[in-house]
């Protein structure tokens, strides 16, 4: 195996999936019944990477019972002509365009981005309300919330984002500002941070108790550059952090986005990709606390595809899911691989069922 192609795996900008190395690994699905809302994905067509329908439901037709997911921005498809503050609304025309495509039930009974979390430059203050009512226009049944990533490090190797936001972008006045408009109008932001910033999120948080937050990542915890090395210190303050958040009761967060470099596991540069096994135990530390912290209602498994497909296959992914939920009831299973995902972005109950 190309010793090059264990650097490109899960590298900036993480488009690189080494699809001979995850051909190495296979095992059978674990709990195939079970219905899974993946509320985080993305869809691109990029100079070294494509991931559109096609590819997502080669992914999601792996052996589990996925019954909708949510795709989240990552600037794709924005529009080249016109007033550049509405540039953004080309995605979610792009989305609801793949998510009518999958509601046709051509291509199954699965619900392709049955919701839809845009991106609106919130720094905008009140005019983001004109851009944020665009995006609902071209997507009423779906459009559900926004992001915009504010994950900014001084260290290049754990801030590795094609487009870096600004420091300190949450405490900004005029985001702020624009932050509030989303509560208004009954939409949602997905906060990805790094660690070090989840205090910044929280006080956001407390100043705008009106606008629902899902945290991405399980709250972005470094383990890369200046946070290599420091295991127990940083998993002290990532989880002090986290508690605190999960004392607002307008948060709650996605397990997941852990498959990344930035987490700061070896299994990308492994001859063999790692079993479901391995990543379960490398991640339970990290998945537990979260959920011990937010509780299964408010806390939901999520893909972070194909990002997180750099280090594992969908089946393997969702089989260390399931191996993470072992201990847990199943109303608790239920809402954290559908239930949770459902309520947080108000998406049809019937996902949470298994397939007529």
């Amino acid at each position: 195996m190309s010793n090059d192609n264990a650097k490109k795996r899960g590298a900036p900008p993480h488009h690189f999936i080494d699809d001979d190395w995850l051909a190495l690994r296979d095992e059978p699905v674990l709990e195939p019944e079970r219905p899974i809302v993946d509320p985080h994905h993305h869809l691109w067509d990029r100079p070294h990477h494509r991931y559109l329908l096609p590819e997502l439901l080669a992914d999601l037709d792996t052996g589990h019972h996925v019954r909708g997911t949510v795709f989240v921005e990552c600037s794709s498809m924005y529009r080249a002509d016109g007033d550049a503050r509405f540039a953004c609304v080309g995605e979610v025309e792009f989305v609801n365009g793949i998510a009518a495509m999958s509601a046709s039930g051509v291509y199954g009974p699965v619900r392709a981005c049955a919701g839809i979390v845009g991106k609106v430059d919130l720094t905008l203050g009140g005019f983001a309300e004109e851009v944020l009512q665009a995006c609902a226009a071209r997507a009423p049944d779906r459009f559900r919330g926004i992001r915009q990533m504010a994950a900014w490090d001084t260290s290049p190797e754990v801030s590795t984002l094609l487009r870096p936001p600004p420091k300190d972008l949450l405490q900004d006045a005029k985001f702020r500002e624009g932050y509030a408009v989303l509560g208004r109008m009954g939409l949602s932001f997905d906060a990805w941070v790094y660690h070090p910033q989840l205090p910044q999120l929280i006080e956001l948080v407390d100043a705008v108790p009106a606008t629902p937050v899902v945290l991405n990542h399980l709250g972005g915890r470094a383990g890369l550059g200046p946070y290599a090395g420091r295991h127990d210190d940083v998993f002290r303050e990532w989880k002090a952090s986290i508690q605190a958040l999960a004392e607002r009761p307008n948060v709650s967060v996605k397990l997941g986005g852990i498959g990344m470099r930035l987490g700061g596991f070896d299994f990308h540069e492994r001859p063999l990709p790692p079993t479901s096994e391995e990543l379960a135990e490398a991640w339970s530390p990290y998945v537990q606390t979260c959920i011990e912290a937010f509780g299964p209602s408010r806390a939901m498994f999520e893909s972070n595809f194909p990002v997180d497909k750099s280090c594992c296959t969908y089946r393997v992914l969702w089989n260390a899911f399931k191996r993470l939920a072992e201990g847990f009831s199943e109303d608790e299973k239920t809402d954290l691989f559908a239930g949770s995902a459902v309520r947080a972005y108000r998406l049809p109950q019937a996902l949470t069922k298994a397939a007529p």
